[in-house]
């Protein structure tokens, strides 16, 4: 059972939430850059989270299934069709054999994620399947997808076949595809903007900074240069001055770091980023918030807000109790199959 590569789009890999445990050996962690949708389109289609999806960037691949297969598409808002018919995002869908998929490009956002119940028949490495581009290492072959790649499935578990099982008990099926008669809540979905609010935690060397420079950071706005990727995204504003200048030596970071270099233009760093760097960081985003940034488009404007700790963590525990709840809503559904 595979699905072949007609068209790879522009950056086609394998992601999973990353390679954890290594970057003290100084391997990136990697990984989706939105986890959000990555985790949620697993979910849908009854796989555990940590499974591997193809991380679709902007314009999307063209995908020939050679054997039925149960998907869900969930991130930016690309425009998948069979046919002449739009399938859609969010919710799982059956795909019939010998059918192409064509995902075309984004109307907004910038990375989307497919998932295929059972995941993708790849080795990992480094208790991973991620792609790492720079190592060449993970995903399939270390690298983005070609034409003609194929790409072999797993067998599936007991959550994909039940709710395989229930989904043709709904004799929904129509020529092209069928989906399930539900979908996520749209309040759970992220709000994907051109312009966001993205919440911040002071970073390690904030004070380090002049109070204008502490000020500019939340009043006034940023925007993403074209030098962004996987690794981290420029930002361009008022300038982000120190007080004085200072030595640095090289200290963990993480996705979301906000570090300033000496162009005293803010660099926010992302999945790919770099183990450790030596510029000082002014802020952090918070996690919940990463989704956002990941869908921002070069030329978005940008915003930060402060907020505390205690915040934070309880933006963070209302995010998983959310996925907790939606990952036993479709166990629910599941065993009426």
């Amino acid at each position: 059972m595979s699905i072949e590569i007609v068209k790879p789009g522009l950056l086609t890999t394998i992601q999973d939430l990353g390679r954890s445990g290594y970057q003290k050996y100084g391997v990136i962690a990697g990984g989706a850059m939105d986890t959000f949708a990555h985790r949620v389109a697993n979910l849908l289609v009854g796989n555990e989270e940590t499974e591997a999806t193809l991380e679709m960037t902007v314009i999307g691949p063209t995908l020939y299934f050679e054997e039925a297969a149960l998907i869900a598409i969930c991130g930016a808002t690309f425009t998948p069709t069979i046919g002449d018919t739009e399938l859609p995002l969010w919710r799982p869908i059956w795909v019939n054999a010998k059918q192409t998929i064509r995902l075309g490009a984004a109307r907004s956002g910038v990375r989307g994620y497919l998932a295929v119940a059972g995941g993708f028949k790849i080795p990992k490495v480094m208790n991973s399947y991620s792609t790492n581009l720079r190592a060449q290492i993970g995903g399939f072959e270390g690298r983005a997808l070609r034409e003609s790649d194929k790409l072999f499935l797993k067998d599936m578990n007991v959550m994909n076949q039940r709710l395989i099982k229930q989904l043709q008990s709904l004799d929904r099926k129509v020529e092209t595809h069928a989906t399930v008669p539900w979908q996520v809540s749209r309040a759970l979905i992220p709000k994907y903007t051109s312009s966001p609010v993205l919440r911040v935690l002071p970073g390690r060397q904030y004070d380090w900074f002049t109070e204008e420079s502490k000020a500019d950071l939340f009043t006034g706005s940023f925007i993403v240069q074209p030098q962004a990727d996987r690794m981290g995204y420029r930002l361009k504003g008022k300038s982000l001055q120190l007080a004085e200048s200072a030595e640095l030596l090289s200290e963990p970071v993480a996705f979301g770091t906000i570090q300033v270099p000496a162009d005293e233009n803010p660099i926010v760093l992302m999945a790919d980023r770099q183990t450790t760097g030596g510029y000082p960081k002014i802020a952090e985003v918070i996690s919940v918030d990463l989704p956002l940034l990941a869908q921002t488009q070069i030329g978005s404007q940008i915003r930060f807000e402060r907020i505390d700790m205690r915040e934070a963590q309880r933006k963070r525990i209302m995010l998983d109790l959310n996925i907790r709840l939606l990952k036993q809503t479709i166990g629910i559904f599941a065993q009426k199959g």
